[in-house]
């Protein structure tokens, strides 16, 4: 719905890069259209300047001979009339076929520059909204479309008053070539073309940078985002913060689950009575110290306190061990060596069969 997309007086941030690269993946890029119109300048004035002359004055002969001495060419059988065609074409594809050689390659060329070639099927897809009546009506009289009318005007008021400035200046160049040798008006016409194009080059020049300027300050300006926009990308990217704190809770509980489910398995507990709990296995033929199944504070503790007392797991209520073991051992991890000695003491109550509680 119309309605429902952003105004563009909301959209007050820059494109995240994120924006920009999957515009690009999708083919919509910035482009000039006035970039390739000058090339093609530029490739009539390159023709111009190195190889009109050659190319017309080998055309020139050609077609002096051809016109001088028409029966040197045979033309008493369909043969004949086709040699003849095929001469007189290739003769003048010759003479064209560089400087559209040039157009072509030009035309390519100021587009590749603009950006990189890519093959983007979903450009060529069909789509319903490209023969929309309303979308047409906003592509006419949106502010691109405004802006491809204003460089139209601007173009051909330029245009106009160029030729008009450049004639009247040419007027006497080419009066003065009239009354000179046929041989050298060539030359005259070519040097009247050259200031023509040269001139009309540089008018387009200016026109091409300040389209290339706009073409890239307006995609910049419609890739613009709300701040909703933004975020809602960044709760795409990052996951949302509410469904991550689920994540974290339900990962949490299985493994407190997996962990209080291992109790039973413990040597021992050492406990500080109700506030801290860490059960401990040791199994001298396996372990080379102590391995933390469990710890827990508060009610986790009292739970593995209960479980452990539930399976004849001996239970040692040590206020300092407890509360210091907790804060510096992890789950599935061996005790550190500081704490060997006094967890050793305790393995040894259970090897000599003393009472299961014992009060530090």
């Amino acid at each position: 719905m119309a309605d429902d997309a952003p105004d563009k007086d909301s959209k007050t941030e820059d494109a995240t890069e994120k924006k920009i690269r999957d515009t690009v993946e999708k083919g919509k890029l910035p482009f000039s259209k006035e970039a390739p119109i000058l090339a093609s300048f530029l490739a009539v004035l390159t023709f111009i300047l190195f190889f009109a002359e050659q190319s017309v004055s080998e055309l020139g002969n050609f077609l002096t001979i051809f016109m001088e001495r028409p029966e040197s060419w045979s033309l008493n059988t369909t043969q004949d009339a086709e040699a003849l065609l095929r001469l007189v074409s290739w003769e003048i594809a010759k003479a064209t076929g560089l400087v559209f050689g040039l157009l072509m390659g030009a035309g390519i060329l100021a587009s590749a520059l603009q950006n990189a070639p890519r093959l983007v099927l979903d450009r060529i897809a069909p789509k319903m909204e490209r023969i929309s009546l309303f979308g047409g009506w906003k592509r006419l009289f949106g502010t691109q479309g405004w802006v491809e009318f204003a460089k139209a005007v601007a173009k051909v008021v330029f245009a106009s008053i160029f030729l008009t400035v450049a004639m009247r200046q040419a007027e006497m160049q080419m009066l003065s070539g009239m009354i000179t040798d046929p041989a050298a008006f060539g030359s005259v016409i070519r040097s009247i073309a050259l200031d023509l194009l040269t001139s009309m080059t540089v008018i387009m020049t200016i026109i091409a940078v300040a389209d290339l300027i706009w073409s890239r300050f307006h995609w910049f300006q419609d890739l613009r985002m709300t701040k909703q926009e933004i975020k809602d990308e960044m709760k795409q990217a990052e996951g949302d913060p509410l469904v991550k704190m689920r994540l974290r809770s339900i990962a949490r509980d299985r493994a407190r689950q997996r962990m209080i489910a291992s109790v039973p398995n413990a040597t021992l507990v050492i406990a500080n009575p109700t506030h801290y709990a860490i059960a401990l296995r040791y199994n001298r033929d396996e372990d080379a110290a102590p391995v933390v199944l469990a710890k827990g504070q508060d009610l986790v503790a009292l739970k593995i306190r209960e479980i452990a007392e539930a399976n004849g797991v001996p239970v040692f209520e040590d206020v300092a061990l407890a509360r210091s073991m907790y804060n510096q051992v992890s789950v599935d991890t061996i005790i550190p060596p500081h704490f060997y000695q006094a967890v050793a003491e305790l393995v040894r109550v259970i090897y000599s069969k003393k009472p299961a509680v014992v009060r530090a």
